[in-house]
């Protein structure tokens, strides 16, 4: 008498359907992880950052010269640079690798944004990004 061995099979089906849910999840949320406060960001043709592996901590300054932050309360409400000193610092004692940017509006004062730059620098950041726009081709 020959004896069956019973095989062992995975149904992979359900683990695609919840593969293809979460894909779906992923693809509706990512837009809205970049929300900010609208700048006229200036054009230049500029190399991309390679430290891509965390989130930046995102300054925004917009025409008037106000503030806004990425982390902690409202995006789009308005800050002191003091205020916007005080939570980069402790995002930065917490992670003092995290890259840091500023998106500064093409119209802002120049001293404005170096304000903000050397301010990002005493909070702790070793490094500060400005952000730009693509030029628009020809």
């Amino acid at each position: 008498m020959r004896k069956r061995r019973a095989v062992a099979e995975i149904n992979v089906v359900p683990y695609i359907d919840v593969m293809l849910v979460l894909l779906i999840i992923f693809m509706v949320t990512a837009p809205m992880l970049m929300q900010g406060v609208k700048v006229d960001l200036p054009d230049a043709a500029a190399e991309p950052v390679n430290n891509q592996d965390s989130e930046p901590l995102i300054v925004s300054i917009d025409s008037a010269g106000r503030l806004y932050l990425n982390v902690g309360g409202d995006e789009k409400q308005a800050l002191e640079l003091a205020t916007v000193k005080q939570r980069v610092s402790a995002v930065l004692r917490r992670d003092p690798k995290k890259p840091v940017m500023v998106w500064g509006d093409q119209t802002v004062a120049y001293g404005a944004v170096v304000t903000l730059m050397t301010a990002l620098q005493e909070s702790g950041a070793p490094s500060v990004g400005l952000v730009t726009e693509e030029p628009a081709k020809p």
